[in-house]
């Protein structure tokens, strides 16, 4: 899918052998739900990846050359998926980041997946994972390249009725979905696990707290979930999702979730209810 794909502004879909993207997962990404012209978490997207950029000491791209190049990637798309990739870019082998990296960035559109709006209605059913994520407080938060805990966690399972899996640490405390941050609503408090050990703090996320400042974010003990009236899902492509069951403890779609959805709706994302 070349014509759809930009390495560094040029129509390419090919990285070299030696980026350290590839070699060492030395980068950032970040995926973007863009409707017609117009992104509406773009400015939470780029301050994650300015975040990213401060922590790894990596430099990236400004957001205006971003923005023209998901332009560019989306032309005649009603909707898409867009991935910017920014990696250190090739450097001497060894894991030391060279003093003067050249980025590279990568600006992908894919089309938008179709919803099936009785997940958005109904919800998700959920399994508890059995991989549990390690703490590395120094990458917490951040959407970097290494992804294999969430590939091994999604390998777990091919039932085609279960959703999505939650990952818990090693003490058992709820983080995170595989692709997508976690709400719970316990005697009437909105609470989303703290992710100052593990987990990535997704855009939605960060959307939903800015919107809802009473919202507590701190640790959540797995057997928490029992005495929870209301969990709910937020994503960046797939907005919010109520879940129906995590293992066999079932739940209903309440009333914070569906606030959320029309929230989601005013920002300028479509979504159907059944």
């Amino acid at each position: 899918m070349t014509e759809r794909t930009l390495v560094d502004g040029v129509p390419c879909d090919t990285l070299s052998v030696l980026d350290r993207g590839l070699g060492y997962g030395d980068g950032l990404f970040e995926t973007v739900r863009v409707v017609g012209d117009h992104a509406p978490l773009w400015s939470g997207h780029m301050a994650r990846l300015a975040e990213g950029s401060r922590r790894l000491a990596m430099p990236v791209p400004a957001p205006d050359v971003l923005w023209r190049e998901v332009l560019a990637v989306t032309a005649g798309m009603t909707e898409a998926v867009v991935r910017i990739t920014v990696t250190r870019g090739i450097g001497p082998r060894g894991y030391a980041p060279p003093p003067a990296p050249a980025p590279a960035r990568i600006v992908a559109a894919f089309p938008m997946p179709t919803a099936d709006p009785r997940l958005v209605a109904e919800g998700l059913r959920l399994r508890v994972c059995d991989l549990r994520l390690a703490a590395q407080p120094a990458l917490a938060g951040l959407k970097h390249l290494n992804r294999l805990e969430q590939v091994l966690a999604r390998a777990e399972w091919n039932d085609p009725s279960i959703h999505e899996g939650l990952l818990l640490d090693a003490e058992d405390r709820v983080v995170c979905a595989t692709m997508a941050n976690v709400f719970v609503v316990i005697g009437g408090t909105v609470v989303t696990p703290s992710l100052a050990r593990c987990g990535v703090a997704g855009v939605a996320r960060a959307e939903v707290l800015a919107a809802w400042p009473e919202v507590q974010v701190r640790d959540l003990a797995r057997e928490a979930l029992r005495s929870a009236q209301e969990v709910f899902l937020t994503s960046s492509v797939r907005g919010i999702l109520p879940v129906q069951a995590v293992g066999d403890k079932v739940f209903a779609p309440g009333p914070m979730a569906r606030a959320l959805q029309r929230h989601w709706r005013a920002l300028g994302f479509p979504l159907e209810l059944a």
